[in-house]
């Protein structure tokens, strides 16, 4: 009797842990998870260069803390296949639609453009063109010399402050290895009133590029420079020391007027009869 006992409260009492543990493990479980929620980003499975077209088979889904979302990203693979990356793209980087070249604009330096903006080709010489140091990516402000209607003098403009380089040459990807480009025509990355401008320059006159430095993004405010300005900047004006100065005074003599003058340092003197 007592082991028929023990038996049926050692059953019960498995049960109750049996039970007990299930239900300890059930809400730990949902208690974790609700720490380590994850959202699913479409992100590169290999590293992908600016303009590579993409692939289904070069794209997987990466999780990503869903407690720190990730604005304009994509969760299906499909919603990539065919667009062209603008940048460079790391492995498990999550893909925002600002990387990626509009929909529909394929690869080459089309799929380069983003949506709004536009690419223009400008032509310079090689000395004018900072010496074949122009690279994809470089920023440039534009300068156009030119006659205008009202002076016969030259003069110069800066027409484009800070316009980004797409392509120098035939080349849309800088040198693996940073050689210099020789290139006579540069693509530039435009809005399009920037790109009205470009064109009206390139029209008036020659066209130079002016080398900036990557983090520099400061806008000058600047007139057009004159010729005539370029010299009267480079040649003081005399000072009065220098200047020539003359005067008149009569003389004791009857009929006779001196005239005195002081050149610099030098004084001379001449003597006129005066004319009754």
């Amino acid at each position: 009797m007592n082991a028929k006992r023990l038996t049926t409260a050692f059953l019960i009492a498995l049960f109750i842990s049996a039970v007990c543990t299930w239900l300890l493990s059930r809400k730990m479980g949902t208690h974790a998870a609700e720490h380590v929620a994850e959202s699913r980003y479409v992100a590169p499975a290999k590293p992908l260069q600016a303009g590579e077209v993409l692939k289904a088979e070069d794209l997987e889904l990466v999780s990503w803390p869903a407690a720190n979302p990730i604005a304009s990203t994509f969760t299906k693979v499909d919603d990539l296949v065919g667009r062209a990356a603008l940048y460079p793209l790391d492995k498990d980087q999550p893909i925002t639609e600002k990387l990626l070249s509009a929909s529909g604009a394929g690869a080459g330096l089309a799929g380069r453009i983003p949506t709004g903006m536009r690419a223009i080709a400008l032509r310079s010489d090689e000395v004018m063109g900072v010496a074949g140091f122009l690279f994809p990516g470089s920023h440039v402000d534009v300068l156009v010399t030119y006659r205008s209607g009202s002076s016969p003098e030259p003069m110069t403009l800066t027409v484009l402050q800070d316009a980004e380089v797409l392509a120098a040459g035939q080349k849309v990807q800088p040198d693996p290895e940073g050689k210099p480009v020789t290139a006579t025509v540069v693509t530039l990355l435009l809005t399009p009133e920037d790109a009205q401008r470009a064109v009206l320059a390139s029209t008036q006159g020659a066209i130079h590029f002016v080398l900036r430095g990557g983090a520099d993004k400061a806008r000058v405010k600047d007139a057009p420079l004159a010729l005539s300005q370029l010299s009267a900047e480079s040649i003081p004006p005399p000072s009065p020391v220098s200047g020539r100065t003359a005067a008149i005074r009569r003389v004791a003599a009857p009929q006779q007027i001196v005239v005195e003058t002081i050149a610099g340092d030098k004084e001379s003197s001449e003597t006129f009869n005066e004319v009754r």
